[in-house]
């Protein structure tokens, strides 16, 4: 038990150094950004001609020479995130682990194996008693990019959590009306083929983040694939479909596979599941300014 102690000892203080780092960088990164939106707001209003708005007029003269010193580069490298949790993502294959809440039901049992042979290069882990710290340190020893962890209430699948690693973030999604391969009429067989991605609607910053957190679950496929999972968004709410395709003379047509299911983001977090203490990014709350009804993604 002590060698065991000590052997984690040192590799507790690498994560909490590395952790350390990250936040570093993702702390300037915020600060830049905030400096970037300024001066482009300096910028939109000279070249509108419009006034200078009045929160930015004390720091006109500095962003305004800010902007004379930028090129077409720097502005181009400013306009997107450096996102350093995603840093590797596409150049190497993403290593997935799938499981579930303990002591599942035999339908959420179903549709854990489901989700793995929907996600390539999965792994699906019988959960067990294993609590969440001993499933974390279990894929971070084995080089695991992503942790995907189902819920259910009352024997259906009612939630998704897909926490990234090393550092996060993780995505909190409430699930429902989810279909399992068998309730399907006349189901497709499943493919080995690493599948295109469909996103639809996902046009705000934070789609685009959940567009990510998504998107970098799956390999890069071939071109000359055939199979398709669609991500589309209507009134927050993302509709996940799988389906295999083919040419018949002009025509395409789709053969579903599923399973199918609706997906509610609830909250993300900067940090993996286990850190308790992990800034929250951001999180749903339905009954706040419901005069207005915004959409988030």
């Amino acid at each position: 038990i002590h060698s065991r102690r000590d052997a984690r000892g040192p590799m507790n203080r690498r994560n909490t150094r590395l952790r350390r780092e990250y936040l570093f960088r993702k702390n300037t990164e915020a600060k830049d950004r905030a400096v970037y939106d300024k001066k482009r707001r300096i910028r939109e209003a000279q070249e509108a001609g419009a006034p200078i708005p009045t929160e930015l007029r004390n720091e006109e003269a500095f962003l305004r020479t800010k902007n004379e010193l930028d090129d077409i580069m720097t502005r181009e490298n400013e306009a997107h995130d450096q996102d350093d949790e995603y840093t590797h993502a596409g150049v190497t294959d993403p290593k997935v682990v799938v499981t579930s809440s303990r002591d599942p039901s035999s339908r959420l049992m179903q549709f854990v194996k489901e989700l793995n042979q929907l996600v390539p290069n999965s792994q699906r882990l019988n959960r067990g008693g294993a609590v969440v710290s001993e499933l974390v340190d279990a894929c971070r020893h084995a080089g695991v990019t992503d942790l995907i962890i189902a819920h259910e209430h009352r024997g259906e699948p009612d939630g998704l959590i897909v926490s990234h690693f090393p550092h996060g973030p993780t995505a909190y999604f409430g699930l429902s009306n989810a279909v399992l391969r068998h309730e399907v009429d006349d189901p497709c067989p499943v493919s080995d083929q690493f599948p295109h991605l469909i996103f639809h609607n996902m046009k705000t910053q934070l789609g685009d983040r959940v567009r990510n957190i998504l998107k970098f679950l799956f390999p890069v496929p071939k071109p000359d694939a055939h199979r398709l999972c669609t991500f589309a968004n209507n009134a927050d709410y993302i509709s996940f479909r799988h389906h295999m395709y083919e040419r018949r003379g002009g025509e395409i047509i789709l053969k579903e596979i599923g399973p199918r299911f609706e997906l509610r983001l609830f909250q993300i977090k900067q940090g993996t599941i286990e850190m308790k203490d992990a800034d929250l990014e951001w999180a749903l709350r339905p009954y706040m300014r419901s005069a207005r009804k915004q959409e988030a993604l």
